[in-house]
Parts: C-alpha cells; sequence; structure tokens
C-alpha cells in the first residue's frame, strides 16, 4: 500500500473531520475603506443565527495577528511592535511579556524568520486599517512563562524547567510551531461565516500565506529531526480543541508536511476550539498568551 493511500486509511479509522466555523476573515483595503479611511464597507450587521458581526471576526483575527506579530517581529529585531501598531480607540495597548532576538546560527532560518515577520506585521496594519476605529488594541500579551506553561503540558520539557523560544534556533521554531497551524485551521473555519466574495477572496489570501508559513515552520523542523517535540505539541493541541483536526510532522513513518484530512482538505476550527489552544487552560494558566484575555466580543 502506498503512503498516501495508508495516510488516507489511517485517517478514516480515527474518524478525522473537519471542525467548522472559526471566526477569522479579512477583506481587501479598497473595499473596506472611504478615502477619510473609515471602516465602511463591511457588514457590520448580525449574521443572524448567532453568528457573530463582521467587525467582530476582524477583531478576533486582528487579536491572534498582534500575537503573532510580536513573536515574529522579537525574535527578529529584539523589539516589539510600535504605538503605531497597537493601540486602539477603546484603549491603549496592554503590555508584551518577554521576546528577545534570537541569536540565529543558519542564515537560511533568520530570513525566513525576518519573511514571516513582515508578513504578519502586514496582517495587523492590513486588519487594523480594515477596522478604522473599531479596531481593538493590542491585548496584554505573554511571550514568557505561557511558553513553559506549553511546553511542560505537552511534555516536551518537566515540570520545573524552563521553555524559551527566543533562545536558539531549535526552540524558535518549536515555538513558532505552537501558531502556524493554529492559523491556517481558523481560518479555514472562517469560511462558512462569509457573505461576500471579497471577504472570502482576501480570508483566502490571508490563509494561504499562513499556510505557507506553517510548512515552511514543519520542513524545516523535519529536516532538523524535531519531530518527536512537534507531535507533543501537535498532540496537545489536539486535546485542547477537543477534536482530531491536528498532525505532527511525520505521519505513518513519513513526512508529513501538509496536514490535511482523507479529502486533502486543511483542517477547520472553531473560535471555541482556537480560543482553548491559545488560552492553554484557562484560568488556572493565567490564559497562556493572553492574561487578560482576547480584546473584542469573541474572547
Amino acid at each position: 500500500m502506498s503512503a498516501g493511500a495508508e495516510r488516507r486509511r489511517l485517517l478514516r479509522g480515527v474518524g478525522l473531520g473537519t471542525a467548522f466555523a472559526a471566526a477569522l476573515t479579512a477583506a481587501p483595503g479598497g473595499f473596506g475603506l472611504l478615502g477619510d479611511g473609515s471602516a465602511r464597507a463591511w457588514d457590520h450587521e448580525n449574521h443572524g443565527n448567532g453568528h457573530p458581526t463582521d467587525d467582530q471576526i476582524l477583531n478576533f483575527a486582528l487579536n491572534l495577528e498582534y500575537l503573532e506579530a510580536e513573536f515574529y517581529v522579537r525574535a527578529t529585531t529584539g523589539t516589539g511592535l510600535s504605538a503605531d501598531d497597537t493601540g486602539g480607540k477603546s484603549g491603549s495597548a496592554g503590555a508584551v511579556t518577554g521576546g528577545s532576538q534570537v541569536p540565529f546560527q543558519s542564515s537560511n532560518i533568520q530570513q525566513y524568520a525576518t519573511e514571516i515577520a513582515a508578513d504578519e506585521l502586514a496582517h495587523v496594519r492590513f486588519l487594523r486599517s480594515a477596522l478604522g476605529n473599531k479596531a481593538v488594541p493590542e491585548p496584554t500579551i505573554d511571550l514568557a512563562q505561557s511558553f513553559t506553561t506549553a511546553a511542560v503540558a505537552a511534555g516536551v520539557i518537566p515540570a520545573g524547567q524552563v521553555f524559551n523560544p527566543f533562545a536558539d534556533e531549535k526552540s524558535f521554531l518549536l515555538g513558532a510551531f505552537i501558531f502556524e497551524d493554529v492559523g491556517v485551521t481558523a481560518y479555514h473555519g472562517a469560511a462558512p461565516l462569509l457573505r461576500h466574495k471579497a471577504y472570502l477572496a482576501a480570508a483566502a489570501g490571508i490563509l494561504a500565506v499562513e499556510a505557507y508559513h506553517a510548512a515552511n515552520v514543519r520542513t524545516v523542523l523535519f529536516e532538523l529531526g524535531l519531530s518527536g517535540p512537534a507531535g507533543k505539541i501537535s498532540a496537545l493541541r489536539a486535546a485542547a480543541s477537543g477534536a482530531n483536526d491536528d498532525q505532527g510532522i511525520v505521519l505513518n513513518g513519513m513526512a508529513n508536511i501538509v496536514p490535511a484530512d482523507e479529502n486533502g482538505l486543511a483542517f477547520s476550527r472553531t473560535t471555541s476550539q482556537v480560543l482553548n489552544i491559545v488560552y492553554l487552560g484557562g484560568a488556572s494558566a493565567n490564559n497562556g498568551f493572553f492574561p487578560n484575555g482576547l480584546n473584542g466580543a469573541i474572547a
């Protein structure tokens, strides 16, 4: 039996399918802004049937993009986002704890990280521009203790040790692995909530970029022989989401750079599933990466 056929058989055996309706979306700036910079073309009316409004969905996405941008920008430059990229009309930005420039040894890995950092910062600016004065400020973010909490919970390190994703290249890649697949599954889950083709097209564009990032991180982790700890992180994400919606970088003894269901589709997650992952156990774990929770209606 071929590796691909065996992979599909295994997936059918464990019943892997797609979760539904995670709330992340975006739309091209030309559709979202008037000449005066105010948000306009976003559909701020309730979708009905309990669905969140478009601005609520966009702000949920913005919270997560803040987290990714702070992680990558600090890893590549040693400093975080500027006040111009984090403040909001509804309040000031929260504090960011942790993060420092990674002492990269590989020029290639440093270049990958720098490119991803630029993309994530662009996502923040894109969403903030689209939302206008409805954009929420950056929430309080923990880039220190949260990683240790996740690493211990996954079994990557034993209790009592510290996991610092900024200490070296391998730690950085494992830290990045925590985020990237989550972003892909969240954007995929947004599709059923979208009402306009322009929004769907923009969400597809961001999803594609996040998928490129995820594949890059997964490929380098595989090449460095880090399938063991990556697999533990994948298992933790799946357990936190409560669904069979994750895969490590090795499956059935073969490279698994593209995690997908039996139909070759990316997994998707609901907002609750995404929050279960980034909150790392909720209040008992100080809400993981977001000690004070996300800003906005979806938190």
